[in-house]
């Protein structure tokens, strides 16, 4: 895996692109909705994408992530989080501010 720590700007926040929302209609699994195509959610994936809101910055959602999953390294989480933002700003489903 290519270190994206290098890419990431932690203070940057993240936010759903145009076109990508996350389902609100209650319904299980929770689901990323993109042009095209749907990614399900859940677990560590769905708490990422709650906290792209475009409030949150990088740094605070690894932060967070790290209390919830505090039995894990947290280099690992640090490392899995950054993995799973690029990997989504690189399908389009996320930007940057």
């Amino acid at each position: 895996m290519t270190d994206t720590s290098a890419t990431l700007d932690p203070q940057s926040k993240p936010r759903l692109a145009p076109g990508c929302r996350l389902n609100n209609d209650g319904k299980e699994p929770r689901t990323l909705l993109m042009p095209e195509r749907a990614l399900r959610l859940q677990g560590p994936s769905l708490e990422i994408i709650e906290r792209c809101d475009g409030q949150h910055t990088v740094e605070q959602i690894i932060s967070e992530l790290q209390e919830i999953y505090s039995k894990a390294a947290p280099e690992k989480v640090a490392q899995d989080i950054l993995g799973y933002l690029k990997l989504l700003h690189d399908q389009r489903a996320l930007d940057f501010q």
